[in-house]
């Protein structure tokens, strides 16, 4: 499905190289004030150009369909679309006889009988993070008061980003990276388990993002070789606070007013410069590959208003059942 959410519920369509991409928002209260210019600012953070980056470049200007009148959310669904124009489709046709390493190039073929659109990746492509960031600019108005703010912490194992992105870069090669992200001033009671528990639908459209491998909220990992006495975070006063916050923030799957604390894995791009090797179902045997086209060398660079996005729309969806409950 490409669709996430109950009541604030968001739905992505379109293909990396397609004439556009897009997204349709439902559930928005009304009246809340929309313009473009408030798009600006995350979508920009989530642009190519930078070093480590994809050559292609987008103008990402988000173009308002519907649900929107007078710079006010009608109530109506929101259709927010991006045109593509830089596009290089001709880069992609070796793949369907040779699919690309790590890539989703022959899951799809298998999935979809090969009619699926490996231009770019097609709807596998991180491409389609452009209208989840936009979709995030909204959920972000719904939950005012709260602060997301997720960035890079490390890139290839390393926390020198920029020298590691170089070496990677001079080596035809591509890294992944650790993005953090914290949530301040959440209201506390949101989750609804089992099944909805907070960390199991932040983790449900993290995992959505192409290229993310883990999750962990607060200590995470370290938890499995802590004894109870050093993980359990005491409470010291009266709306929750505690002294240490190894939880994140949640317990029992419902947040406990202290700040969110969550950490995502971003894999290395599965496009790379150098020479590989896969094989070929026309010829029936493995050969190298020379991929070429234009990609990141470190997408995590770009993950991190995507991050935000998807955690405020997750956020968005919990406050809007709180309310009709």
């Amino acid at each position: 499905m490409n669709s996430f959410g109950r009541v604030f519920r968001v739905s992505i369509f379109g293909e990396s190289h397609g004439k556009e991409i897009g997204i349709v928002i439902d559930g928005t209260p009304v009246g809340i004030t929309v313009t473009e210019k408030d798009f600006e600012k995350d979508l920009l953070r989530r642009k190519s150009g930078k070093q480590g980056t994809t050559a292609r470049i987008e103008s990402d200007i988000p173009k308002i369909i519907s649900g929107i009148y007078k710079e006010k959310t009608t109530g109506a669904p929101i259709t927010i679309i991006f045109e593509n124009k830089d596009t290089l489709s001709s880069d992609y046709e070796k793949f369907i006889d040779t699919p690309r390493p790590g890539h989703a190039d022959f899951t799809s073929k298998i999935k979809y009988k090969g009619f699926s659109d490996l231009r770019g990746g097609g709807h596998f492509s991180g491409r389609l993070t452009a209208p989840l960031v936009a979709a995030g600019v909204i959920a972000k108005k719904i939950i005012d008061g709260a602060e997301i703010s997720a960035s890079l912490i490390e890139a290839g194992g390393m926390t020198d980003i920029e020298s590691t992105i170089k070496s990677a870069e001079e080596k035809k090669d591509s890294i992944g990276g650790i993005v953090e992200c914290r949530i301040k001033n959440i209201k506390p009671g949101l989750g609804e388990p089992f099944f909805d528990s907070f960390e199991s639908m932040i983790s449900h459209i993290i995992f959505a993002i192409p290229g993310i491998r883990g999750i962990e909220f607060g200590a995470g990992f370290k938890a499995a070789a802590m004894k109870g006495s050093e993980h359990n975070d005491i409470i010291i006063s009266a709306d929750g606070k505690t002294a240490t916050n190894n939880h994140g923030g949640i317990n029992g799957g419902i947040t406990n007013s202290n700040e969110v604390v969550f950490r995502v894995a971003v894999k290395p791009t599965a496009t790379i410069s150098a020479i590989q090797n896969t094989y070929n179902f026309k010829t029936n045997k493995i050969e190298e590959l020379a991929a070429g086209g234009r990609h990141d060398t470190c997408f995590a660079l770009r993950i991190p208003p995507v991050i935000e996005a998807a955690a405020a729309i997750a956020i968005a969806d919990f406050y809007l059942i709180n309310r009709s409950q």
